[in-house]
């Protein structure tokens, strides 16, 4: 794999790519919905509390204002969501405090099944670190619960913006002592792929469900697109990087 041969760090994208942010935040509500007799659209309401955060992040990201910290973000949308008329009679049954326990949702992010052994096994190729729009508690609570063996979290909160704002990425890298090409991107989103190849990085895509909304088919440069390498599981990627030696 002569694209990855100068990689001494993989940086991961977080939501959707290590952890189903889908799955398990609907289940949770789910469970929540049977504590206080609510029955609703869980799958919607996970949906629109993500669409939410898209949508800020980017905001931001292209120079807008806004919350710093995922935590605070999460909880203002969650706010915005009960107080519409087709998810206030779940609000009505939410205290301000059991809105609080709600958000933490995030927190408790279960990884896909290739996730934990697969960052066991790159973890002896390389440094693996997190490059996430969730803030640092965030990303340190999910790799407790989750058991994601990072060497290191970076967070956008660290750099004062979200991806896919170049200096996120530029920024770890600065504090891996690395250049841009010792460096590759993991993720399931293009959008974020492409950002970092801008500023030098190498990018690898792995498919997961639900995650390439839009995207259209994805392509490594071999076969005449624009990423790098494209794997389908975390082991497969090891596999690849091991094969370097």
């Amino acid at each position: 794999m002569s694209e990855l041969t100068d990689v001494k760090a993989l940086l991961f994208d977080v939501f959707g790519t290590v952890v189903d942010w889908h799955g398990s935040v609907t289940q949770e509500l789910e469970r929540l919905g049977k504590e206080h007799a609510i029955d609703a659209d869980w799958k919607d309401f996970a949906t629109t509390w993500r669409r939410g955060y898209l949508e800020n992040t980017r905001r931001i990201a292209q120079g807008g204002t806004g919350p710093s910290s995922v935590d605070v973000m999460h909880r203002e949308i969650l706010q915005d969501i009960l107080d519409t008329p087709l998810w206030r009679p779940v609000g009505d049954k939410l205290t301000s405090d059991a809105r609080d326990e709600l958000n933490l949702i995030w927190h408790r992010l279960n990884g896909w099944p290739d996730a934990t052994p697969g960052l066991y096994a790159l973890k002896k190729e390389g440094i693996i670190a997190t490059l996430s729009n969730g803030n640092v508690r965030l990303l340190v609570d999910m790799a407790k619960h989750a058991d994601l063996p990072w060497d290191t979290v970076f967070s956008a909160e660290l750099f004062g913006s979200f991806k896919p704002d170049p200096k996120v990425y530029l920024g770890a890298v600065k504090h891996l002592s690395l250049e841009p090409y010792q460096c590759a991107m993991v993720a399931t989103h293009v959008f974020d792929l492409r950002a970092a190849a801008s500023v030098g990085m190498r990018t690898v895509y792995i498919p997961r469900a639900g995650e390439n909304i839009g995207g259209g088919e994805v392509k490594s440069k071999a076969e005449g697109g624009d990423i790098d390498v494209v794997v389908e599981s975390f082991m497969e990627l090891a596999t690849l990087l091991a094969e370097r030696k």
